[in-house]
């Protein structure tokens, strides 16, 4: 994607939303979605559907944190469905439940098109932390299953390697460190041995990156997820995929999100939805049934 001159980018109005929520089986467990979308009439061009997923290390959050992530901003601005999933945490149920639960969130999508208003050939993933995480699982396991095709991700400083990197090893910045990485990571692998460790449950440790969805990122250097997301980015353009990545000096984990009042915030804002835009006009995966 081209450089973009921020000074020309208009924030677009915000559009009301409503809520509605829905109840789907995975593997036997009944989990809940907010499906958000612009509180208008029926539109009569289908946009696409984003399934966002929430952060919280895999221990913690609930599907109601969309209101306050990027999530929420695609709906209000670009009058796209958002669903966000109460997928199952590692203190009640370790991987693989989270991704299963995500996954089925995802099929829910794509056999519900016509009910929910979207795109068949534009299902998006993405999410914040963990929800990154999820994401980047989600696209590798809907691809390798051959079900969904996704049609671009945004796994925002995502959570997605077990292993200690340069900058997530001693790491002691604000809201998410060393300590509480190994503890997130714990809980989620428990029971499963290093060895029997999956891409999906672990994005970093995946191979093929061939023919995964495009994307987009960004992080701050202060954050222990700063490599990791680099080399996530760097493995998809090496395979040839469209992938891209902002970097903010200085910033900690979830910055936007919890300093959202500060220019650098509201320029990763401003270029996470440039990014979108261009994806809308440009990203499309057909399904193959």
């Amino acid at each position: 994607m081209e450089d973009m001159d921020l000074s020309l980018v208009k924030w677009r109005c915000t559009m009301k939303i409503k809520t509605e929520k829905k109840y789907i089986l995975s593997n036997g467990s009944r989990i809940k979605l907010l499906v958000i979308r612009p509180d208008v009439p029926k539109q009569a061009e289908c946009k696409p559907g984003v399934l966002w997923i929430h952060g919280g290390g895999y221990i913690l959050g609930m599907a109601e944190m969309v209101y306050i992530s990027r999530g929420i901003d695609l709906v209000k601005r670009y009058g796209v469905t958002v669903v966000s999933p109460a997928y199952r945490l590692s203190s009640k149920a370790p991987y693989p439940a989270a991704l299963m639960d995500c996954y089925h969130a995802l099929l829910y999508m794509k056999n519900h098109v016509e009910e929910l208003g979207i795109r068949k050939d534009q299902l998006m993933v993405g999410g914040e932390s963990a929800g990154g995480g999820l994401a980047a699982a989600l696209c590798m396991y809907a691809k390798d299953k051959q079900t969904v095709n996704i049609a671009y991700q945004m796994p925002l400083y995502p959570m997605i390697d077990n292993e200690d990197t340069e900058t997530s090893r001693d790491n002691h910045a604000p809201v998410w460190n060393t300590k509480r990485n190994h503890y997130g990571w714990q809980q989620y692998l428990k029971g499963i041995t290093d060895k029997k460790i999956s891409a999906y449950a672990v994005p970093a440790r995946r191979k093929n990156y061939e023919n995964l969805p495009p994307a987009y990122t960004f992080v701050g250097t202060a954050e222990p997820f700063l490599a990791e997301t680099k080399t996530y980015i760097k493995n998809l353009q090496n395979a040839g995929i469209e992938a891209e990545i902002d970097i903010y000096p200085n910033m900690f984990h979830g910055f936007d999100l919890l300093l959202p009042f500060l220019k650098i915030s509201q320029v990763a804002i401003r270029r996470f939805e440039k990014h979108f835009e261009y994806a809308i006009s440009h990203y499309f995966a057909e399904q193959e049934t």
